[in-house]
């Protein structure tokens, strides 16, 4: 533009075309107070639009996204792929992932190459590999442990974590039956262990005393799973026939969410102190987009990344493109977040 023109060079070639669309959708666009999400304090004035975010330093890796996908499935065609698609995002955008059961492979090999999704992930990013708690009490009974540092070579995983899911197999007329605490039977591997632990509960998350009896622990990490994601418990009862669904449902409704274990963990923290040995997190159960990663990482005093399992599953299933397209949106949605949103501060109760 000329310095001394009193006018702007136009630039914006679709001005006449947005502007008509916002005149047909202004009414369609118009939403209820009812609607607002007041976890967050908006703020437009203090801040420019960001264009990175900062990488998170967790479980001994650099993640480029805190972001984690939450344990899914193998042993079908159907799973390997979906896998393989989760993994090669994963790697590319530079975020972890947590495998489904590997139950099988401690049997035979035949589904190995759903669950090897190494190559497609890369070295830099965290992998898991999953056993139930059942299967680590049989190998603990059995003495073969060992199994497990075996299944971690094969997978070159960085770690194992073990589900904990007492209610989905109460409720799985094929389930396995706990005679043993878990908690005990957790603290029994570690002292045989000399890698990385990593415990969730599956779909129900988790109360103060199980919650303070890990934190007491050198785990690597806990994954929460809170109530409000995929709910094996349901899911199971909608595997039974529609009479046992209808007796049993109430137990399907039992658990904690994700704010509800930050707030506990926040609130052991402060009780334990230096008794607090396992310090990292994965907020999961319920976290259905970047609005929910945004808020639990704040509100959580300590290091987490998030974790999803249905969402990423949905376009997992489409294509790897159909994914990278969905974290696309996450992350664009937590360079907003971090710019212009603030957390709101707990309401003062007075006594």
């Amino acid at each position: 533009m000329d310095q001394h023109s009193d006018v702007l060079d136009n630039d914006d070639l679709h001005a006449a075309s947005r502007k008509q669309d916002h005149i047909d959708l202004a009414f369609r666009s118009a939403t209820s107070a009812a609607l607002n999400d007041d976890r967050f304090d908006y703020e437009p004035m203090m801040a420019t639009h960001s264009s990175t975010l900062p990488p998170v330093s967790i479980f001994g890796k650099e993640f480029k996204l805190p972001l984690w996908v939450s344990s899914m499935t193998g042993g079908t065609e159907k799973a390997g792929l979906i896998n393989r698609n989760l993994a090669t995002v994963a790697g590319k955008y530079g975020f972890g992932i947590g495998l489904g059961s590997c139950r099988s492979l401690l049997y035979s090999d035949e589904y190995l190459r759903d669950f090897a999704v190494r190559k497609y992930l890369g070295d830099d990013a965290l992998l898991y590999a999953n056993l139930g708690i059942a299967q680590v009490q049989q190998l603990i009974d059995e003495g073969k442990t060992g199994m497990i540092r075996q299944l971690l070579s094969k997978l070159e995983a960085d770690g194992l974590l073990i589900h904990v899911n007492p209610l989905q197999e109460w409720l799985q007329p094929e389930g396995d039956r706990f005679h043993a605490p878990p908690i005990r039977t957790i603290q029994h591997l570690l002292n045989l262990a000399d890698y990385k632990i990593i415990v969730k509960e599956v779909g129900q998350g988790m109360g103060p005393e199980s919650l303070e009896a890990l934190l007491r622990l050198p785990l690597e990490g806990i994954e929460f799973a809170a109530f409000g994601g995929t709910n094996f418990a349901k899911l199971e009862l909608m595997r039974s026939d529609q009479l046992k669904m209808e007796q049993s449902m109430a137990l399907s409704r039992l658990g904690h969410t994700a704010t509800d274990m930050v707030e506990i963990i926040n609130r052991k923290g402060k009780e334990l102190g230096e008794k607090m040995l396992c310090r990292q997190f994965i907020i999961s159960g319920g976290v259905k987009n970047f609005l929910d990663v945004f808020y639990l990482r704040q509100k959580l005093h300590f290091d987490s990344i998030a974790g999803q399992a249905s969402t990423m599953l949905k376009y997992a299933q489409i294509s790897t493109e159909a994914l990278e397209q969905y974290i696309e949106s996450q992350k664009n949605g937590l360079l907003f977040a971090q710019s212009y949103l603030r957390i709101k501060s707990d309401p003062v109760t007075h006594s």
